[in-house]
């Protein structure tokens, strides 16, 4: 198996260099951020293990990008960045998982072997159906490349339909997943809701099933 370790402090560069070699890995190292997404790009590793903070570009930039030109290289982020928001950042740009600095050497290859058993499926990090686009680290929404203000219920609302399109999903559900559940809500609210929404998306996009809930048209 092919890793690319992306990190700009030499010293633990070469130690995890040594240490995957050792473990029957080959290994490629990049000092920089523009240098570690060229050789993700067209190295045809199987992993890579990447830094958060390198000079030229962030490691979160270098998996947004990635993620942008559909490329679904496991991610492995590292960062001495330790905050929950840091690690959901990570997470939500496209990375696969995210471990802190100091780490535990064992329990780092224990997680690379863990992503490359699941292999590289795909997994945007921009949910799209037809022209409406959905970026739900930046909860930013475009229909046409226009973008789309949404409050924070419809965002939560479209988010959850727009993972499923095409399928019809029942008041019930929706309620249950969108709205909080310790609530009582009534369900004409997702019917309110809806309404909302169909005049921001476009009433084409959104479709009701009389009877058995709505459907996103794909």
């Amino acid at each position: 198996m092919r890793v690319l370790v992306v990190e700009d402090e030499a010293r633990l560069a070469a130690a995890l260099q040594r240490g995957l070699t050792a473990e029957g890995f080959v290994v490629d190292t990049a000092g920089t951020g523009p240098a570690g997404l060229d050789a993700a790009r067209h190295g045809g590793y199987d992993a890579m293990i990447l830094d958060v903070m390198l000079p030229g570009l962030s490691g979160y930039e270098v998996v947004r990008r990635l993620r942008a030109d559909e490329h679904w290289l496991p991610v492995l982020m590292l960062s001495a960045k330790d905050g929950e928001y840091d690690q959901a950042d990570g997470l939500d740009c496209g990375a696969d998982d995210y471990l802190t600095k100091p780490f535990s050497y064992v329990v780092l290859v224990a997680r690379l072997r863990a992503l490359l058993r699941r292999g590289a499926p795909q997994r945007p990090t921009v949910l799209a159906v037809g022209d409406l686009r959905l970026d739900p680290a930046r909860r930013r929404v475009t229909r046409a490349d226009a973008e789309v203000v949404l409050t924070a219920r419809e965002f939560a609302l479209l988010e959850y339909l727009i993972r499923r399109p095409g399928e019809v999903i029942s008041k019930t559900e929706l309620l249950d997943h969108v709205w909080d559940a310790s609530l009582r809500t009534a369900p004409n609210a997702v019917e309110v809701y809806v309404g909302y929404l169909r005049r921001k998306i476009g009433r084409d996009r959104l479709e009701t099933v009389r009877g058995a809930g709505y459907r996103l048209i794909p």
